[in-house]
């Protein structure tokens, strides 16, 4: 029996990444941080079936000691801050937790277990102030906000200790993914939530927004550039590619995308036709979240995971957006 070890494993992908794995025939570790209310809701249902471990990515010497119990054979760093949007407001946290902890585990993983293979995961925000379109593993980075720096740091961390040390470290670039599981912060999240509470009838949800108030208000939903595009998939498909890196001879960087992209208008309209209703009328748009620097257009080339991994996205726009609001409803309900 394999033994993997996710960072992250209560986040959206490194929950299905667990899901995937355990149906694979894994005995599947966690590290989680110790908070005062634990929040497993991601987890809940396979939590039985997963060894979880409380642990920090500021912590190198847990990190050193959790490695050392579970001896695994796969690590997966799916741990960071997250929001790019956020990483303006918290950059020096962004940087500690998303690139020097990134180093950490990888430092831990190199110094207890050299033989283990280490995923990490980097971001199509390190493409930032694009370079060309659409963007593959030898298109130059250019990061426009502090995440996507502190991503950068790590993803060319983990190829300087592939070349230095002959180390396993697999690098995938993912564009951005969704699901039902995503955190409320983000954008196909709110939207997904506000198209769901207008079928319900929600004028103002109990959720709030990075700016302490309901995502949905006074029944209208506040949000930034409506032009902006994104290459959006399903964070389920994408944690298959996560493993499949791992399982190649030669560690290297992939691109994992969907290849197609859409505005955020586009995902406005697609979630209230869901619903059968009028984007126009529940959505506003807020200078507040609009970003100091806007990237894009943001659209992966993943021929080459193709190619190598054999790996493709199966879950459409469409589909992707339909699950989502279908969740956020019997969520509400």
């Amino acid at each position: 029996m394999k033994k993997a070890l996710i960072t992250g494993i209560t986040g959206q992908d490194g929950s299905y990444l667990a899901e995937f794995l355990l149906k694979k025939g894994y005995e599947v570790s966690g590290i989680v941080r110790k908070t005062s209310h634990e929040a497993y809701a991601n987890i809940g249902h396979i939590q039985d079936n997963l060894k979880l471990y409380q642990g920090d990515l500021l912590d190198p010497v847990a990190l050193r000691e959790i490695i050392q119990k579970v001896n695994p054979d796969e690590v997966y760093n799916l741990a960071s801050q997250s929001h790019p949007s956020e990483s303006f407001k918290q950059p020096i946290h962004t940087a500690e937790i998303t690139g020097l902890g990134a180093h950490r585990v990888l430092d831990a993983t190199l110094d207890v277990n050299p033989k283990a293979k280490f995923y990490q995961a980097s971001s199509s925000e390190m493409f930032g102030w694009i370079k060309k379109v659409p963007q593959d593993e030898d298109t130059p980075f250019n990061p426009a906000n502090p995440y996507a720096s502190a991503k950068l740091y790590a993803h060319t961390i983990a190829k300087i200790y592939r070349k230095s040390y002959n180390f396993f470290a697999a690098c995938g670039i993912l564009f951005n993914h969704e699901s039902p599981r995503r955190h409320l912060g983000f954008v196909t999240q709110k939207v997904t939530y506000a198209a769901a509470c207008a079928k319900l009838g929600i004028k103002t949800s109990d959720y709030l927004n990075e700016e302490g108030e309901p995502i949905v208000k006074n029944g209208k939903v506040a949000l930034g550039n409506l032009e902006a595009k994104r290459d959006w998939g399903y964070a389920g498909d994408f944690v298959e590619a996560m493993w499949k890196m791992l399982q190649i001879d030669t560690p290297d960087d992939f691109v994992i995308a969907t290849g197609e992209t859409h505005t955020i208008k586009e995902l406005c309209e697609e979630a209230f036709s869901t619903v059968g209703l009028d984007w126009e009328k529940y959505v506003v748009v807020d200078k507040r979240f609009i970003r100091p620097t806007e990237t894009g257009p943001l659209v992966g080339n993943p021929q080459k995971a193709k190619k190598v991994l054999n790996w493709t996205s199966k879950t459409t726009f469409k589909e992707l957006v339909k699950m989502m609001v279908n969740a956020n409803i019997a969520r509400l309900k």
